[in-house]
């Protein structure tokens, strides 16, 4: 599929920066020989500054690196001289007193009024700071390609992959660590969201304009966040109220006739209360057809989306933040000829989506006190749809609510810190799926007990996370949560995560920890509904539980004279049980059901990635990466079906002077992927392993973009598929879609 993005964007391009004079103040006196510890603050909204180097006069190349919550420790050098000097890009440098003093907390001063800046290097896109494995998508990558939602704003990361579940349906999950996007959290400034029945659309449900960075945190995440992190966490990061442009209006459109428009409006009400306002609006409603096999190539679909955020800050340490959200999605998909008012015997796929959410943060910083506070975290959704897969109908709601309150201080000195709070979930979950076909063996309250999967789920737990970071090198986070599920019963969660600086430049980091969550089988299937299998479900499916333990290996070096990046991480997932979905045993059904006694599940997966500046202005990543991911599937272990083992990523990045003119180009190639057996054969033959399966070959997706800069507006253009690539046959039987043999996408 070609596609050729099209009209403007526009958003302001000159920012306007004021500051106030604080003065430095000394916390927490000790011996004048202990180490300084301390957190740098934006002396205009008090919030941490991280990034800013911390140095002494009279020893330079004693520096420290403020952390993501703007601490920082330095051992004193030999002398008498105890001034420090701090720098941030966009702040006056401030020269401050330490003799004496153990803990500072340092306003600065924004710099007075700018305009343009033109920013000469860049910060990696893997961090150095934090003691997880993770790597920031910034708002700058996101304008790479074409980015209308979540799904395609990791065309240019090699860590994460989308893939489309069907070739009817249009839905598209994410891939982390080489398993679906169920396993990895997926949050929003930090509040787990779009979960559960929402997973296999919910990549569509976040604008890109919205976004304003995106961190992806492989292996355990920590215990704050919940248990149901596995294979890592996937954290929106949307655009502040006090920080987002005034008026951003994009707009998009390909030749396949689908269009995109977004108005993103901020505004400070007062000096303490500022709020923004998120549109977004979406529609294909043109028939594409062009493989001519009488099926839609994408769904019809009509999206309208709203979010509003408010952030109070009293400037005496309580800060307040408040969203609320709706959307409605209208999708419709399947033969050319389909209509939902009039079928007329045409197979089609619809789907009407409902979801509304809201949240608010409130949380308290002691007074002198920067490393101490309180904090109640509170959110709420509805989420409702109803869907037609041929015959087939399958309906839910979920009705989801979660509250946090948590502490954090420290014990003795900033190298101990700790958090811990108390957490409830409540699930409600009411999901109806009919076949169309009913059994006369059956009574109404077994057809009722097949159709209605209904399930309420009351979690309350507690949690505790205790952070050791010295003032050289180490950096060790250990996390324990205990829960007690209303269906399961008590579940343990340790984790733990460690950083360690061998060199100046060299970072090691390990993790390690547990996970457990509620699979919901249909939802998360959901592109098998197209196809004619039947779905068997197990009557007692139990929550999964799994094991990861990895770690990675970050060299920041120089190359051609300029900042580089090598990474390698290789982390391992093994299941103590999993909901397994085995299309290989019978290849008209189905089955879903627990993990085999003496089963198992696991993914390994590991990846090398390099990033380099060969020439000023270009900026390239090759990334490679295997995947190893089996499951026992009817005593036989085997590869997982449609997971490559082998990923080639390559993208090229060039900006001339000012950013006037912006290019990118991006490879993607993805090693044989293994299939189900065609319709009508016998399945999988028992003891024949690997080797009789059939394989998808080899292929490559490239797509390019060139974006022209102007004072208060951008223009950008790009092809994605510049092959045109195309699955020789994505839907078997497609000539008779209501064979129940046939038809299998």
């Amino acid at each position: 599929m070609n596609s050729l993005t099209g009209p403007a964007r526009l958003l302001t391009a000159a920012s306007f920066v004021l500051g106030s004079t604080l003065p430095a103040t000394a916390q927490t006196p000790d011996a004048s020989t202990a180490p300084v510890r301390g957190q740098v603050l934006d002396g205009t909204t008090n919030s941490p500054v991280p990034g800013a180097v911390v140095r002494w006069l009279s020893a330079p190349t004693e520096a420290a690196t403020t952390t993501a919550q703007g601490t920082f420790s330095l051992v004193r050098p030999a002398g008498s001289d105890a001034r420090l000097i701090i720098n941030f890009l966009g702040y006056q440098a401030d020269t401050v007193q330490a003799g004496g003093t153990s803990y500072l907390r340092i306003p600065l001063r924004r710099s007075a009024e700018l305009g343009e800046v033109t920013v000469e290097g860049r910060a990696p896109s893997y961090s150095g700071l934090t003691p997880t494995n993770t790597q920031v998508i910034t708002s700058r990558d996101l304008t790479k390609s074409a980015c209308c939602n979540l799904a395609e704003s990791f065309e240019t990361n090699a860590s994460v992959e989308v893939s489309t579940t069907d070739a009817v349906s249009g839905a598209k999950q994410i891939q982390l660590l080489g398993l679906d996007g169920a396993y990895s959290l997926l949050t929003i400034d930090n509040l787990p969201a779009l979960r559960g029945l929402a997973s296999p659309y919910r990549l569509g449900y976040l604008a890109g304009p919205w976004i304003e960075s995106i961190d992806i945190i492989k292996g355990m995440g920590s215990v704050v966040n919940g248990y149901e992190s596995i294979s890592g966490q996937v954290n929106v990061r949307l655009k502040e109220p006090d920080k987002a442009e005034r008026l951003l209006f994009n707009a998009y459109a390909n030749d396949l006739g689908k269009f995109d428009l977004n108005l993103n409006l901020a505004t400070p009400i007062g000096k303490k209360i500022s709020t923004a306002l998120l549109l977004h609006t979406d529609h294909l409603g043109q028939r594409v057809d062009r493989n001519q096999d009488g099926f839609l190539d994408l769904p019809l679909a009509t999206q309208y989306n709203v979010f509003n955020k408010w952030k109070y800050l009293s400037g005496k340490g309580l800060v307040t933040e408040v969203g609320l959200g709706a959307l409605r999605e209208t999708r419709q998909g399947g033969q050319m000829g389909y209509r939902p008012e009039s079928p007329a015997g045409f197979y089609g796929t619809t789907q009407e989506t409902n979801r509304s959410t809201g949240y608010a943060k409130t949380s308290y910083t002691w007074p002198g006190r920067p490393y101490q506070s309180l904090g109640l975290l509170l959110s709420g959704t509805n989420h409702d749809f109803t869907s037609r897969y041929g015959l087939r109908t399958y309906d839910g709601t979920q009705r989801t609510g979660l509250a946090t309150l948590l502490f954090q201080s420290i014990l003795g000195t900033t190298a101990h810190t700790y958090r811990a709070g108390l957490s409830f979930l409540h699930d409600d979950y009411h999901e109806v799926y009919k076949t169309g076909f009913t059994y006369p063996t059956e009574t109404p309250a077994q057809r009722y007990a097949r159709e209605h999967r209904n399930r309420l789920e009351q979690v309350p737990g507690a949690f505790a996370e205790y952070t050791y970071q010295n003032a050289r090198n180490l950096t060790l986070v250990g996390g324990l949560r205990l829960d007690r599920h209303n269906l399961y019963g008590w579940y343990l969660t340790p984790r733990l995560n460690v950083k360690y600086d061998a060199a100046k430049n060299t970072v090691l980091r390990l993790a390690a920890g547990r996970g457990f969550r509620t699979a919901n089988p249909i939802a998360e299937n959901v592109g098998m509904l197209v196809s004619s299998r039947e779905f068997v479900i197990s009557p007692v499916l139990r929550p999964e539980t799994a094991w990861n333990v990895g770690g990675s290996f970050t060299q920041y070096f120089n190359a051609f004279g300029r900042p580089a990046t090598f990474i390698t991480d290789y982390y391992h997932t093994e299941f103590d049980n999993q909901v397994v979905a085995d299309p290989y045993t019978n290849p008209e059904r189905l089955i879903i059901t627990n993990l085999a006694v003496g089963g198992r599940s696991y993914s390994r997966s590991l990846q090398a990635e390099v990033q380099v500046e060969p020439v000023k202005g270009l900026q390239a990543k090759a990334a490679y990466k295997y995947l190893d991911v089996k499951t026992t599937y009817d005593g036989q272990l085997l590869p997982k079906v449609l997971t490559p083992r082998h990923r080639l990523f390559l993208n090229l990045g060039y900006a001339t002077a000012f950013d006037k003119w912006r290019a990118d180009f991006t490879v993607q190639g993805f090693g044989r992927r293994p299939l189900a057996h065609a319709p009508g054969s016998g399945g999988h033959l028992h003891g024949t392993g690997e080797s009789t399966l059939p394989y998808a070959p080899r292929y490559a997706l490239l797509n390019t973009q060139v974006t022209r800069a102007f004072k208060r507006f951008e223009v950008y253009a790009g092809v994605e598929n510049l092959t045109n690539y195309r699955q020789a046959n994505p839907i078997q039987g497609a000539y008779a879609p209501s064979d129940p043999i046939l038809m299998r996408p």
